[in-house]
């Protein structure tokens, strides 16, 4: 017979953040601050008072954190925590009887009545002895002690017995050391706490290959480190690289993908494997081991990490195909299967399978891995992990992550839901995301309502605008209002997001109508581009994005996922939310129509700007340094390609 948990004598419930209940660790990152809530009550109308116990990875039990009634009545209860320090740490929820609290209230009315008023204030006597006896030694004890005294002094008036016990003295005492009885405690909850960068990055994605010179037009990582200089006066956090290893020549894709490369056609990074080695070696024309080693020192330098694509796949020419042909699909005429997303078939690539050798490959994956992390990379963008089985990615990721808890690995997941949401479970530190098929105002509010809610404490969002394989519709025909807009809101509603080069310039061409694919895509071939002249003929949207970035790095409100709230608006080409970090507050407004000016009346939720319902704000435009005066009602205007959106600092 399965055994259940006895529940406890004041009753402790539902407690969240919560995790496949319990079994997996809820998530935070140094310095984030989130809640901690549980349903906390007991019988009769006697006072009760909850608190969160923490434990440290050491075992050392945290802070005293007192909880509240979130809303009277509801018996939900909560308490904001905050941790500094990376590892596994548990959370408890405690609930007990408050015998002060409960003789207070009693008194405030027996004693005006005149109702045993004696029996009331000898009974308080007696309590808040018992209460000094729990208080440490010292001058804290002898002020409830001193309360105890007046309390049962039958020689002084009734009003100063009873005023004695709700002494400010008293008052700060008895919250800092309460008097508990019948203390219950909830099931230990597993919390993970992970460095800031897990949470909050801005990254940017570019193909060294495609910064060469005129002379040597397939770059190098020594070439390509001229474009690290002006990644990073854009604000960026994270250089995001394609994969950097040898590609195949089996199969070789063309330009737009066609299956007749001509003798120059580079081939496809995500091909990866050839004659000069597999995952564990850099194309022979990007440089060498030692030449990647000093890229990423020099990102280093000017402040930014390298996140290095993981893509567990072979060309037809890896080394594994030959040394561990166990390792993939065999169709019944001896030929290894390729890799489809139907109607995609990627003819260069094949698969791993895993279950003939799922041991071997968790060892070679943590081999390679380990491999890139001895040249200074801690961020991995993992391609695809939706078809590979989720086991596999708890094993290698808890593997890596026990030794070095630093490193970050980001899902290329674009999949069903059950799926993302499991691998965020398991040990993914972010996630890409739906947001680029998310363009409404309708979209937009469900989804990042449902990924700033209960998702994010094992789910992280990375928005992305474009990737190098999505050109989304609304992209095409949107042209640069679209590009600014959709900035905004990537760079403003989730702490992490990151743009694949090009974007800064509009690039919206596609392959053909109907398709999300770029033409000339980046994937089948170099694509040098001419960021100077771009600068300086007016062609970039970088001054925005480098002002997003500003901004972003400016406000800790941004840095959080969980305190996103959205505001009505009367129009719906209009989105309105707000974040608030402390005394820090943002709110955002954006025209979601890239084609016309739209007007709206955005109506503020004033409590979730920290101000009371009908109170005066005074908001300043970050995007354009304009202040206004506003209130619980305000009209906006916004023009696209002029104002396409206000980012304003509550004041």
């Amino acid at each position: 017979m399965r055994s259940t948990r006895a529940i406890g004598r004041i009753p402790v419930r539902d407690v969240h953040p919560r995790v496949e209940c319990g079994r997996r660790p809820a998530k935070s990152v140094c310095g984030e601050t989130f809640e901690i809530t549980a349903t906390v009550f007991r019988e009769g109308h006697d006072a009760i008072g909850a608190n969160v116990v923490l434990k440290d990875p050491d075992g050392r039990r945290g802070p005293w954190t007192p909880m509240r009634e979130l809303a009277p009545g509801t018996d939900r209860w909560g308490a904001e925590v905050t941790l500094d320090q990376v590892g596994h740490w548990t959370y408890t929820v405690e609930a007990w009887s408050d015998p002060v609290t409960t003789w207070r209230r009693h008194a405030e009315i027996k004693i005006p009545a005149d109702i045993d008023t004696g029996l009331v204030l000898e009974e308080g006597g007696h309590l808040y002895e018992r209460a000094a006896a729990r208080v440490p030694r010292g001058p804290a004890r002898a002020v409830v002690r001193e309360a105890a005294r007046r309390l049962l002094d039958d020689s002084l008036p009734v009003a100063e017995r009873h005023a004695a016990a709700l002494t400010p003295e008293v008052d700060e005492v008895l919250t800092r050391h309460p008097f508990r009885e019948f203390v219950s405690a909830s099931a230990a909850m597993p919390l993970l706490v992970e460095r800031e960068r897990a949470l909050y990055g801005s990254w940017y994605e570019f193909f060294p290959r495609s910064e060469g010179t005129p002379e040597r037009p397939h770059g190098t990582f020594r070439t390509a480190a001229r474009r690290l200089p002006a990644i990073a006066a854009m604000g960026f956090d994270v250089v995001y690289l394609p994969p950097i290893h040898p590609i195949g020549t089996t199969f070789r894709k063309g330009r737009n993908n066609s299956l007749t490369p001509d003798r120059d056609d580079v081939g496809v990074p995500w091909a990866i494997g050839s004659p000069e080695g597999g995952h564990d070696a850099v194309h022979p024309q990007l440089g060498t081991l030692e030449d990647f080693g000093w890229f990423v020192e020099r990102a280093r330098e000017e402040g930014l990490e390298i996140a290095l694509d993981f893509a567990l796949q072979c060309s037809p020419d890896h080394p594994w195909v030959h040394k561990h042909p166990e390792w993939f699909h065999h169709r019944p005429d001896g030929t290894i299967a390729y890799a489809e997303n139907p109607p995609k078939k990627y003819q260069d690539i094949y698969p791993i399978a895993f279950d003939a050798d799922m041991n071997g490959i968790v060892k070679e994956t943590l081999r390679v891995l380990r491999h890139w992390m001895s040249y200074g990379v801690r961020i991995f963008r993992v391609d695809n992990p939706h078809t590979k089985p989720v086991v596999f990615w708890e094993r290698v990721i808890g593997e890596i992550n026990r030794t070095d808890p630093d490193v970050i690995f980001l899902a290329e997941a674009f999949t069903r839901p059950a799926m993302m949401h499991t691998l965020g479970q398991i040990g993914f530190q972010q996630s890409y995301t739906y947001f680029t098929w998310r363009n409404t105002k309708d979209e937009l509010t469900e989804y990042l309502t449902e990924l700033s809610g209960e998702a994010a404490s094992y789910m992280r969002p990375n928005l992305f605008p474009n990737t190098p394989d999505i050109l989304h519709a609304h992209l095409q025909h949107g042209g640069r209002p679209a590009f600014e807009a959709r900035a905004v809101l990537a760079a403003t509603l989730s702490p992490s997001w990151g743009i694949y080069s090009g974007y800064e310039l509009c690039e919206n061409t596609p392959v053909k109508e109907g398709g999300e694919e770029y033409l000339d895509s980046e994937k089948y071939q170099l694509r040098p581009r001419d960021w100077e002249a771009a600068e300086r003929e007016g062609r970039t949207i970088a001054p925005l994005i480098t002002r997003l970035n500003e901004i972003r790095r400016a406000h800790p409100a941004l840095h959080r996922l969980r305190n996103l709230r959205f505001h009505r608006t009367d129009n719906d080409s209009v989105i309105a939310y707000s974040k608030r970090a402390g005394e820090d507050t943002v709110l955002v407004v954006v025209n979601l129509d890239p084609h016309h000016t739209q007007e709206a009346t955005v109506s503020l939720h004033l409590p979730h700007l920290g101000r009371n319902q009908g109170a005066a704000l005074t908001v300043h435009d970050e995007l354009t340094g304009r202040t206004y005066a506003w209130s619980s009602d305000n009209y906006v205007r916004l023009e696209p390609g002029r104002t396409p959106a206000h980012v304003f600092h509550v004041r």
